[in-house]
């Protein structure tokens, strides 16, 4: 489950007559329009593959339409990627750690962070045919049955099988700016859910799980690893405006997998059509 920072000023939020919840949409939106990349180095030409890539990544993050990348309209416009970032900032990786090559600083790892002006990419949106996903968006609660080359169990925010597969489901959430909530232990033995049941479960049931989970939506999905396609297959399921929605990945990595999911689920839940 993922952990939100809320910070309140109660003062400055009355001397400005607006609400703290008020702040914090407006610095969401704000955040909206800010992309990262990690880059070799601070030159020139590598600071132009990053702006190629954080342009991709913001045009995504702000509609959650993964088409808009996809079309020959993106082309010309990543050719000039620079000139839309606003401004941007470098973060050494390796900050503290002593040179230790003969590369020099220029070869380190950095994290290039971009910040667009609202304007200009909800501009280019328009241009290619997409449009911005306004906030607050759904809250993903996503119901997950694994099997594993020796176990078969259901993801939860306090189990101990498999953790590294909740953070991977967390930072999949990061480049779309949406929150997903795993169920408790707990809640799956109050409700009597098993992974024989989840796929059948009626959409009103999952609704109402979701709702206790924290969430507003439910995905639901199974991740099987397969000897056969060397890697893990993933299928989801999404429903939304009275239309249920399923797509699959085969033969990937589970960070891949669920990557897949967050991605299906925003192209869905924006309007943008199938995944």
């Amino acid at each position: 489950m993922t952990t939100r920072m809320t910070i309140v000023l109660p003062f400055l939020a009355m001397l400005a007559g607006v609400t703290s919840s008020g702040i914090a949409q407006a610095a969401n939106v704000q955040n909206l329009y800010v992309s990262h990349a990690i880059v070799t180095g601070t030159g020139e030409e590598n600071r132009k593959l990053g702006f190629r890539e954080c342009l991709g990544e913001v045009l995504v993050k702000v509609s959650g339409d993964q088409r808009v990348i996809a079309g020959t309209a993106f082309a010309p416009l990543i050719e000039r990627a620079g000139s839309f970032v606003a401004s941007f900032a470098y973060r050494d990786r390796l900050a503290g750690i002593p040179i230790h090559d003969e590369q020099g600083t220029h070869d380190r790892p950095h994290d290039l962070t971009c910040r667009y002006d609202p304007a200009t990419i909800n501009r280019l949106l328009d241009a290619l045919g997409s449009r911005p996903w306004p906030q607050p968006r759904p809250r993903i609660a996503v119901l997950l049955a694994v099997h594993d080359q020796k176990r078969k169990f259901m993801l939860t925010s306090d189990g101990e099988e498999s953790p590294y597969m909740a953070e991977s489901l967390a930072a999949a959430t990061v480049p779309l700016a949406l929150e997903t909530w795993l169920p408790e232990r707990k809640t799956l033995a109050q409700e009597k859910l098993d992974l024989d049941m989840l796929s059948s479960e009626p959409t009103a049931q999952l609704e109402r799980l979701a709702k206790k989970i924290g969430g507003d939506v439910a995905l639901v999905g199974t991740i099987s690893w397969n000897d056969e396609a060397l890697g893990w297959i993933a299928d989801w399921q999404l429903d939304s405006a009275g239309k249920t929605h399923r797509w699959q990945i085969r033969g990937v990595s589970f960070d891949d997998a669920f990557r897949n999911a967050i991605r299906g689920a925003a192209q869905v839940l924006s309007g943008n059509g199938e995944p």
